[in-house]
């Protein structure tokens, strides 16, 4: 069998770049990152993030940037297979999707209109008494369940073999983004979209083994 794949890939300024349109702010994000980096490239999916684009790929030797993580490691990604018939879900699609929007809340600052319990919100839970995590109970509490805004979603999709998933990216909420905030400071990172990546340098050390003689 042969497997034809076509990239679409261009060099701008030394930095691979692949998809097209290329989105500019990511571009120059980039950009700024190839200064301390390695070695940069932009994917496909790309779009502008805060100091290091979204879809961004950023490799440093001896050094860690939180910039690069920023506020999606609080982000959710999950993909559930239905039983749901893909030619019955395709007639009603709209009034699916309507339910959807009713029931789910999106949006910045939303949130969710039916409750939603969890052992995280248990009162001797030990992580809400750390600093960043102090106050912010509530506000994750009302927020659990929520989409928030931008790139995030809930999406109805068919496979090749006709099976219909159900798609969610739901962001960082408060709660994520609050506390990410709190450590991006820390490092002594920049607040804002079109500033210098936060990267901390380290020195290699290597721990002699107690096994060796």
């Amino acid at each position: 069998m042969i497997l034809t794949l076509w990239v679409d890939m261009q060099i701008i300024d030394q930095i691979p770049v692949f998809g097209s349109p290329v989105d500019e702010g990511a571009l120059s994000q980039i950009r700024t990152c190839a200064l301390t980096a390695n070695r940069v490239a932009l994917m496909a999916d790309h779009h502008k993030g805060y100091a290091v684009p979204i879809g961004g790929v950023v490799a440093y030797e001896d050094a860690i940037s939180p910039s690069g993580v920023g506020f999606d490691i609080a982000c959710g990604n999950k993909a559930v297979l239905t039983d749901a018939p893909a030619d019955e879900v395709r007639r009603n699609i709209k009034s699916i999707m309507d339910d959807v929007w009713r029931t789910i809340s999106f949006g910045v600052g939303r949130n969710n209109n039916e409750k939603v319990a969890h052992p995280l919100f248990d009162a001797n839970h030990p992580g809400w008494h750390t600093q960043p995590a102090k106050g912010l109970k509530r506000m994750a509490e009302n927020q659990l369940g929520t989409v928030g805004s931008g790139n995030h979603y809930v999406d109805i999709f068919a496979d090749e073999l006709g099976r219909i998933w159900v798609g969610v990216h739901f962001g960082s909420r408060g709660l994520g983004h609050k506390i990410a905030t709190h450590f991006l400071k820390a490092a002594g990172a920049k607040d804002g979209m079109d500033v210098e990546p936060c990267v901390r340098r380290f020195i290699r050390t290597w721990a002699r083994s107690t096994s060796e003689p």
